[in-house]
């Protein structure tokens, strides 16, 4: 056997050892060394390949230049290989496992540029559309203008106040808001949304099953509490009311650009607003109606107006390949930052999204309505399945596979980790033009249906969104990506196709280089995009600031594997 023979032997053999297992004996050895670190020094959080060794044999990296040395003198020992070809072949070895040790040497170096940059954009937290205020926990505070939504459980009327203005906008007194009744007719007539009238929307809960008292209110509806924000609450009252059932407070998730923020929540008397003896007549309470089953007091929610809904406006428009992209990485990131919050939504469909535009006119959408959501203190998003009386969300419709089909049992336990996911790839048709195939008459039903049953996109739609929506809709969570990972796919395809070129799953060197300079690019552009969007400023900063080594390798992975199957396709073709 030649040298270059046993190099090549022994770069055969270190692969082996690692894919399938030979080095299992020497698996004592670096749990014994990873145990001595641990009780050295502090605990680290270290990066884990995952697409470059199997997770069961991932201890080895702790030292494996050692562990080489080890089982090379072992075998020795053992079998008596002291000729100069054997040599060769252990040496060869040696080498191949300290190539490896330098790809993980790569990786820690990646996931230390991940955690800087994550680091450096999570300091700056998202801001208000509207100027802070102190006042408004009394509907007595509002001017209430017509109704703009009513859902099974809510209806919302438009609002505004003196103290709660948009940032652009100026002061204003309550003798203008009245008068600019008039305003909004004639804007209405010339087909322009009232927004700027009336920058502000309460929501009016419907009370059938609390009694009337401020206490009991707040602890039946505190899911509607989820998006509320630190001063949403009156401290000296209604904060108080609520310990014991989320604790002090409910719990919240922290401000996001794709996540409603609720500015005031309080309790009143239900009023009779427009169009309340027509529109819901059975809910007002006696008071107003004597046929009415409503109690006396509500919950009113306030928070910013919005002009439409994202099914109002994929009703009468359709976005082009670029704003579609856009909205569907916006739902991602909404509920890749609800997960990593410890909530899950449970009832994501496009009438609970909420619609905007920036000042390039480009559609910001923002998820509403956590009347449905799972938010438990321990945070896992896991829910302990042992009854049919146990509410296992809203929309039937849009349920994922492995929430439809639990069955109720002792120690059955639904994970929502990635349900809110599957939701968002159903509702991706909605956004590129069809109709959603779980919505239709006769269409799909998400217990029983097949990957293969699903419509294909319009060939319009660019192939790593296809890829994503498939990837999303895949009925087996384990097999499904993370809103996180989905997210990253869709940023790297939108902004990172340079750094995509000739990549593979393992190497991360010149995708890190591409995120130094993407972070100093958004940096310099501060608010704005590279369109001048605002979003799309959002959009990468939310990106950034939530960089994680492992996701990011796994979205190239799954990209990396789509092209290739797109590409043979074509050619098959």
């Amino acid at each position: 056997m030649s040298v270059k023979h046993a190099i090549s032997r022994g770069f055969e053999l270190g692969r082996s050892a690692l894919q399938f297992g030979l080095l299992k004996p020497a698996g004592r050895l670096a749990a014994k060394f990873r145990g001595e670190r641990l009780r050295v020094g502090q605990p680290v959080r270290t990066v884990q390949p995952q697409t470059f060794l199997p997770a069961r044999y991932r201890y080895y990296r702790m030292s494996l230049r050692g562990l080489a040395a080890q089982l090379a003198s072992g075998g020795f020992r053992r079998y008596g290989f002291g000729s100069p070809r054997n040599r060769a072949v252990f040496l060869a070895f040696g080498f191949g496992v300290g190539l490896i040790e330098q790809q993980f040497e790569d990786d820690r170096n990646s996931a230390a540029t991940c955690q800087e940059i994550q680091d450096m954009f999570r300091k700056k937290k998202f801001q208000s559309p509207l100027k802070p205020f102190t006042s408004g926990y009394k509907l007595e505070d509002y001017v209430i203008g017509k109704q703009i939504g009513k859902g099974s459980n809510a209806a919302v009327y438009e609002a505004a106040a003196p103290f709660a203005v948009p940032k652009e906008s100026g002061k204003y007194s309550l003798l203008e808001l009245n008068s600019g009744r008039d305003e909004e007719e004639k804007a209405n007539s010339l087909g322009k949304s009232s927004v700027g009238i009336y920058p502000l929307a309460v929501k009016m809960m419907w009370n059938f099953g609390a009694s009337s008292s401020s206490e009991a209110i707040l602890r039946s509806m505190s899911q509607e509490l989820v998006p509320a924000g630190p001063l949403a609450l009156n401290k000296e009252k209604d904060q108080i009311a609520l310990e014991g059932h989320f604790g002090d407070v409910p719990k919240r998730v922290s401000a996001h650009p794709n996540v409603i923020r609720v500015y005031r929540a309080f309790t009143a008397d239900v009023p009779l607003l427009p169009g309340a003896q027509e529109e819901y007549p059975d809910v007002l309470p006696a008071r107003l109606n004597p046929n009415g089953l409503g109690n006396n007091r509500t919950l009113f929610l306030v928070m910013k107006n919005y002009p439409c809904t994202l099914r109002q406006f994929l009703a009468v428009s359709s976005p082009s390949r670029r704003e579609g992209s856009l909205m569907l990485l916006q739902l991602l990131e909404g509920v890749d930052h609800l997960c990593r919050q410890g909530i899950a939504h449970r009832d994501l469909k496009s009438d609970n999204v909420l619609l905007e535009f920036d000042s390039d006119d480009c559609p910001r959408l923002v998820i509403t309505d956590f009347g449905c959501c799972l938010a438990q203190d321990d945070s896992s998003l896991q829910l302990p399945f042992n009854s049919v009386w146990v509410n296992r969300g809203g929309n039937a419709c849009l349920m994922a596979p492995e929430v439809a089909t639990a069955v109720p049992g002792q120690g059955v336990v639904i994970d929502y980790s990635k349900a809110d996911a599957w939701a968002v790839g159903a509702i991706s048709y909605e956004i590129f033009g069809q109709p959603n195939p779980f919505y239709r008459v006769g269409g799909l039903e998400s217990r029983s249906f097949q990957e293969n049953q699903l419509p294909p996109l319009s060939a319009s739609v660019p192939a790593d969104i296809q890829l994503v929506v498939r990837l999303l809709l895949r009925r087996n969570p384990n097999k499904r990506p993370s809103a996180r990972v989905a997210a990253n796919m869709l940023h790297l395809s939108l902004w990172g196709r340079k750094a995509l070129a000739n990549q593979d799953s393992a190497g991360m060197k010149r995708l890190a280089d591409w995120l130094l300079c993407q972070s100093a690019v958004v940096l310099l552009r501060g608010c704005s995009g590279p369109s001048g969007s605002s979003v799309e400023a959002e959009l990468q900063r939310c990106f950034l600031s939530n960089l994680d080594l492992e996701d990011l390798r796994m979205a190239v992975g799954f990209l990396v594997y789509g092209r290739e199957q797109h590409r043979d396709c074509i050619l098959a073709h």
